[in-house]
């Protein structure tokens, strides 16, 4: 992957599905500059439009935002659970969620995806709880978010 393009930008999508009482997480993010980070993070060659080894590919992205993304319910650290990527156009949508989780009044989050990659990065954060729709844009080396319901 070679292309090249004018800014630096992910969107995360945070959302409340009351039903299953479950927060859904899913970021876009440049395949790109997501594929040169995991490679400079991982001391490792991969492809992530065409993964050679899917798992070990999952497990390399599911490592990184862990890392790089970390959301608090009402003051509560909370646990991602990692569901797996799609490629769309020249994105990677990763999918992740908190199951179990009753309504949420306050999220704090903390998101340096690709911060030290790129200066200037940004990421756009949209948070839905409880028919709310908030959101803010985060512009590296601002990495803290809250949100309250």
């Amino acid at each position: 992957m070679s292309a090249v393009h004018p800014f630096y930008l992910s969107v995360t999508e945070i959302r409340y599905n009351a039903p299953r009482q479950a927060l859904e997480v899913s970021c876009r993010i440049f395949a790109d500059d997501l594929e040169n980070a995991l490679k400079k993070y991982n001391h490792t060659t991969l492809d992530v439009m065409k993964p050679s080894d899917r798992p070990a590919v999952d497990s390399m992205i599911s490592r990184y935002l862990r890392q790089h993304l970390r959301i608090k319910a009402d003051g509560r650290d909370l646990a991602l659970r990692y569901l797996g990527y799609r490629i769309e156009d020249d994105a990677a949508w990763c999918f992740l969620e908190v199951p179990a989780l009753p309504v949420i009044r306050q999220l704090d989050l903390q998101n340096d995806i690709l911060y030290a990659e790129h200066e200037t990065q940004s990421h756009m954060i949209h948070t839905v709880v409880q028919d709310q729709r908030k959101s803010v844009k985060l512009d590296n080396p601002k990495k803290d978010a809250s949100f309250r319901f």
